[in-house]
């Protein structure tokens, strides 16, 4: 790019945001020798036409569109509508885009061609994230892939592995139930005692995967009421601005060349939040490797100690430090979003529907009873709060779409060319709520719909997405299950939730930036159960950090 062109593009960040008339310009500028070969160039191979799509600007394709008109995923599903397709390519520089919502099509990538869409695309924000590209998700289809995902798969998250640390999980599952308990304590004027539910099942969420990362749930001391102090609160926003920002439509992922210009800002706030997860793990990171290193560390207590006891056929150590602190992160990343939504999402509208409350409740005092807390071995056994559950990740995903899956080559799906290196995009929200799949009811909360003999969290058939599907699917299908079904379980057994004193409904409005709830939700917990059975005495730590 020349000096000219960098220069400019400097000084009009914020008129890029806006203009779609002055990004023309700049990119007709920045590529406008490259504008000469690509009117020469015609492509032999396309007999077949791509799918619908919005008319493409020559070689920076639909960018001006697409920063006109934020949210992206919006725009995306808005133009779908107006096009009556279920399926669509939207040109992204020379990036071809393709989205879609229905779940016939979606088993056509995902199923049928899982090979040809098994690889993932590049950025700045993903390079940032995995050092380079040498975790499990985010990296590219190759070696360096299949290794990081045998390890995982394997040595992480095998069914021997979540037994061996289910010791882990309940202790968190305790602290979660005596942390309410103490906030119902204070719930003695007006809404003293009012919950962030969302709050709650973020940091849940956050301190089950570092108590199986590190042996530890916090980096601080927490808070007088036992809740996280400033190091976990740092921590855990962190981890989702890694999530905000990892495939969040970015000019540079379709214009390599805009690469470090950061004209989102997306890059220097990725930066930061890396820099922030960092200082908190690698000085644990750094010191077991050293304990290991010197022998005074031998017994494997934590995923942290089987990654770095892992050795090759010569002994030698199988992951660099490096590669350990990259995975570290990626764990962190999966583990805490789609339990934290879910449980939000399914208590808010369980509140506005009490009738749904009492069926869940009735359902674990039947399987439970009153005298303990639930466990991880009731799990079979609660189908209708599964069903809640699973209803959740249909109605209210925790993204828009998933993560992109890459075309290793030139295919054809249907009736439309698909060419290689395009960027295909589940929609996760549009699959949950297709009407010809769910009926005219599909925008209600009913987890009846999906009450069988034994419910699963998992769609396969891809009517909606809850964890990903194929080669690229989610290898921590057990965790994730178990950690929202325990999450939502403890809180549904535990406590009876209504909401605030000054409304009598909890507001349902989504975020415009994302589908979130609009405001977290805050509810009023009462305990339900014996009152011995909110003591501390009962966990197997007496410190609780919550």
């Amino acid at each position: 790019m020349d000096h000219y062109s960098i220069f400019l593009l400097s000084h009009l960040q914020l008129q890029v945001l806006w203009s779609p008339f002055i990004i023309l310009v700049i990119f007709a500028i920045t590529f406008l020798r490259g504008l000469g070969s690509h009117l020469l160039k015609k492509s032999k191979k396309q007999t077949l036409p791509l799918p619908p799509g919005p008319k493409p600007w020559p070689i920076i394709g639909n960018l001006p569109e697409m920063l006109a008109n934020r949210p992206t995923f919006r725009w995306i599903h808005n133009l779908m509508k107006e096009m009556n397709t279920q399926i669509a390519c939207i040109r992204l520089g020379n990036i071809h885009v393709i989205p879609i919502t229905c779940p016939t099509i979606a088993r056509e990538f995902l199923r049928k061609q899982d090979a040809t869409f098994a690889s993932r695309p590049t950025s700045i924000t993903t390079s940032l994230i995995s050092r380079g590209y040498l975790t499990t998700t985010l990296v590219p289809f190759g070696e360096q892939w299949k290794k990081m995902r045998r390890i995982v798969s394997n040595e992480l998250l095998s069914t021997t592995i979540h037994h061996q640390f289910q010791h882990k999980r309940l202790q968190e599952a305790d602290n979660l139930v005596f942390y309410i308990f103490n906030k119902c304590k204070n719930n003695v004027n007006n809404d003293v005692g009012l919950v962030n539910v969302r709050h709650v099942a973020q940091h849940y969420s956050c301190n089950v995967i570092k108590s199986l990362c590190f042996s530890r749930n916090h980096f601080g001391e927490g808070k007088k009421d036992g809740g996280p102090g400033l190091e976990e609160e740092e921590h855990v926003d962190a981890i989702f601005t890694l999530l905000k920002y990892i495939y969040d439509f970015s000019v540079s992922n379709y214009v390599p060349c805009l690469r470090g210009l950061d004209l989102d800002g997306h890059e220097s706030k990725v930066k930061k939040a890396i820099q922030i997860i960092n200082k908190y793990h690698d000085p644990i990171i750094d010191q077991r490797i050293k304990e290991w290193n010197d022998g005074s560390k031998t017994d494997r207590e934590d995923f942290l100690d089987i990654l770095i006891s892992l050795k090759d056929a010569n002994k030698n150590p199988v992951l660099t430090a490096e590669e350990i602190k990259a995975q570290i992160i990626e764990l962190m990343m999966a583990a805490v979003d789609n339990p934290s939504n879910a449980v939000e999402w399914s208590l808010a509208e369980m509140i506005n529907q009490p009738e749904l409350l009492q069926q869940a409740t009735k359902e674990l005092d039947r399987v439970v009873g009153k005298e303990r807390l639930v466990e991880e071995s009731d799990i079979p056994k609660l189908n209708y709060v599964k069903a809640c559950a699973r209803e959740a990740f249909r109605l209210h995903p925790i993204a828009p779409f998933n993560v992109p899956h890459v075309s290793v080559k030139d295919t054809i799906v249907g009736k439309y060319l698909i060419p290689k290196g395009s960027h295909v995009v589940l929609s996760r929200q549009e699959l949950g709520r297709n009407s010809k799949v769910w009926s005219d009811e599909a925008l209600k909360f009913k987890p009846v719909r999906h009450l069988k003999s034994d419910v699963v969290l998992t769609e396969p058939d891809l009517n909606f997405i809850s964890f990903s599907t194929g080669r690229r699917g989610c290898p921590a299908i057990m965790l994730g299950t178990t950690m929202t079904v325990i999450l939502f379980a403890r809180l549904l057994h535990s406590f009876t939730w209504t909401a605030p004193s000054n409304a009598s409904r909890i507001n349902l409005a989504e975020s415009h930036h994302d589908i979130l709830l609009a405001h977290p939700l805050l509810a009023r917990p009462n305990p339900r159960l014996q009152p011995q059975l909110y003591t501390a005495s009962n966990s197997p730590s007496s410190e609780i950090i919550f």
